[in-house]
C-alpha cells in the first residue's frame, strides 16, 4: 500500500511510472537472547506479515519459514519545557524465522579494542621518562613556568 497517488492519464508521452511503496525495514539487535535462526526488525506500521515475508523473499532472497509481530506502545512523557503531555511512536518490531540449517549472527560494528598490558606499560613508561627529561632539564630554574623554556 502508498499513500503516493498516481495520475490515471498523463497527456503527453507514455504511462512511466514507477511504484514506490511507504514500506520500510531496520534491522534491530534484539535485547535479549533468542535462537540462531530468528531476526528482529523494526517495520513499517502498514505492513503485514504477509508484506515482511514477500519483501524479505523478493527483494533480499531470504527464506522465511514464519513471521511473528508485535506493537510496541511509544513511551508516554511530560514534555520539559511547556509540561504538555507528549507521546513518542509506536513501533512495530517482526520476529522472521529462518530455517532451521539458517543461522543469523548480528554483525559486530564495532570490535572491542584488545588491551595488551605490555602496550599499556610501555606508554606509562615513555610517559614517566618524559617528565623525568623535563624535570632534569628545568631543575636549575626555580618559579619559572614550564612553557617559558628555550
Amino acid at each position: 500500500m502508498s499513500s503516493r497517488w498516481y495520475p490515471i492519464y498523463q497527456k503527453g508521452g507514455p504511462q512511466l511510472r514507477v511504484f514506490l511503496p511507504n514500506f520500510w525495514m531496520k534491522l534491530v539487535k534484539p535485547k535479549h537472547e533468542q535462537p540462531p535462526n530468528i531476526v528482529q526488525f523494526a517495520c513499517s506500521m502498514e505492513m503485514t506479515k504477509y508484506d515482511i515475508k514477500n519483501y524479505l523473499e523478493k527483494i533480499y532472497n531470504v527464506s522465511v519459514v514464519e513471521v511473528r509481530t508485535r506493537i510496541a506502545l511509544g513511551k508516554t512523557r511530560r514534555d520539559p519545557g511547556l509540561g504538555y503531555i507528549v507521546k513518542d511512536d509506536d513501533t512495530k518490531y517482526a520476529y522472521v524465522t529462518l530455517p532451521k540449517e539458517e543461522k543469523f549472527e548480528f554483525p559486530t560494528l564495532f570490535p572491542k579494542v584488545s588491551t595488551d598490558l605490555e602496550d599499556y606499560e610501555k606508554t606509562i613508561k615513555q610517559s614517566k621518562d618524559g617528565f623525568k627529561a623535563y624535570v632534569d632539564r628545568n631543575k636549575n630554574r626555580p618559579g619559572m613556568p614550564g612553557w617559558f623554556t628555550i
